[in-house]
């Protein structure tokens, strides 16, 4: 019986982590349930999970009498303040952004493992996330669907050289939109994902391309692979999650139906195979399995992730910050969506760099990068 902290346990990862662990009631508890503002979401789940301990970034008026015997921690640290509380033996970390980092630091600190579906805490501290788990030989499973898949084809290699990675995309909400569409597309074009049930957030940056160029920085740092050694495919059916190409020219790919409870279970799991209720992939029912570049001229966020991966110096957090902001006024209705890459571009330009040494200087760096972009969107 392991002990999962479930943070961000109101979201699209957390729900579906929940669901594992109904399904293997045996093997996992969750005895942490942390959220940032839905109080009535959390109520919910801690009623049907009975964790030992709730958290709320937002502090609701009040709580109900049947959860009162569950110890609550609410303001800005309380995810952390939960976390040290919990004696979880595993975080999984589904917290939204880089407000993650902080989260993910910590669970390094008191959790024997880290189950990361938290790609920004990579992006924007992953010398400092990656220097900690190495120094504390902590284990860091991703959960992302494209490396758990690159994790899982690596367990293979037996020591063989790798080549390359090969990270899938779908293309998103917009693949098939001309580049005077995409300008103009509206939020509820953008949240119309193809393949995947994800929250707006990731799935605004899917049609934007930007998730797979944070992903391509993620894989940077979990596999401690160069970004000219990563490449991105666009594979509308998202059965193959990801590959990894080795020196004789071999390839593996991970293969299945698009359902994160798949990575998530393998990650609660590990080293072990868990049952989640997948549907099998039925070849015969395969059409076709198409690929394709990923098109940089309308979709150019991808192109400033490599960019920041290279300059280095901060510059990923950058692009994050200045991404998550104006993501933010897109989803409030206030700017175009074409309006997204070039404050992420105008906010590359004009930062003053630096490399993180803490993650205080994380978090300044990421409040120049989103003064940036509010100055961008606003001129």
């Amino acid at each position: 019986m392991r002990n999962i902290a479930v943070l961000g346990a109101t979201g699209s990862i957390g729900t579906q982590t929940l669901d594992v662990i109904e399904k293997n009631p045996e093997k996992f508890r969750a005895c942490l349930l942390s959220a940032s503002a839905d109080a009535e979401g959390l109520f919910r789940l801690a009623r049907i999970h009975r964790p030992d301990v709730c958290s709320l970034i937002q502090e609701p008026e009040s709580i109900p009498d049947d959860l009162k015997h569950i110890e609550w921690f609410f303001g800005p640290t309380a995810t952390e303040d939960a976390l040290k509380a919990s004696k979880a033996d595993d975080a999984l970390c589904a917290v939204v952004g880089i407000a993650g980092l902080s989260a993910v630091m910590c669970a390094l600190d008191v959790c024997d493992r880290v189950l990361l579906a938290n790609k920004e805490a990579l992006v924007t501290g992953g010398e400092l996330v990656m220097e900690k788990a190495k120094r504390l030989n902590k284990l860091l499973l991703p959960v992302d669907s494209e490396h758990s898949a690159i994790f899982q084809c690596l367990e293979a290699a037996n020591g063989n050289e790798v080549s390359r990675i090969i990270l899938t995309c779908s293309g998103g909400a917009l693949r098939l939109f001309s580049k005077e569409q995409i300008e103009n597309a509206s939020v509820s074009d953008v949240l119309k994902h193809p393949t995947w049930r994800m929250g707006g957030k990731i799935t605004v940056d899917c049609a934007s391309l930007m998730n797979k160029g944070l992903e391509v920085i993620e894989a940077h740092h979990l596999f401690s692979m160069p970004a000219d050694k990563i490449d991105v495919v666009i594979h509308p059916q998202s059965v193959i999650h990801s590959m990894v190409e080795f020196k004789d020219g071999a390839c593996l790919a991970q293969l299945g139906l698009p359902d994160m409870r798949g990575p998530i279970g393998y990650a609660m799991g590990y080293p072990e195979r868990i049952e989640y209720g997948a549907k099998k992939l039925d070849f015969t029912a395969l059409s076709a399995l198409t690929f394709d570049t990923p098109d940089t001229d309308r979709f150019p966020s991808i192109t400033y992730a490599y960019e920041a991966l290279k300059h280095g110096n901060g510059a990923p957090v950058v692009l994050n910050g200045a991404n998550e902001e104006v993501v933010g006024e897109f989803l409030r209705g206030n700017v175009k969506f074409g309006e997204i890459p070039r404050a992420v571009r105008y906010a590359l330009d004009h930062a003053k760099y630096r490399q993180p040494q803490s993650i205080e200087e994380v978090y300044q760096l990421d409040r120049q990068a989103r003064l940036l972009a509010r100055r961008k969107i606003t001129l």
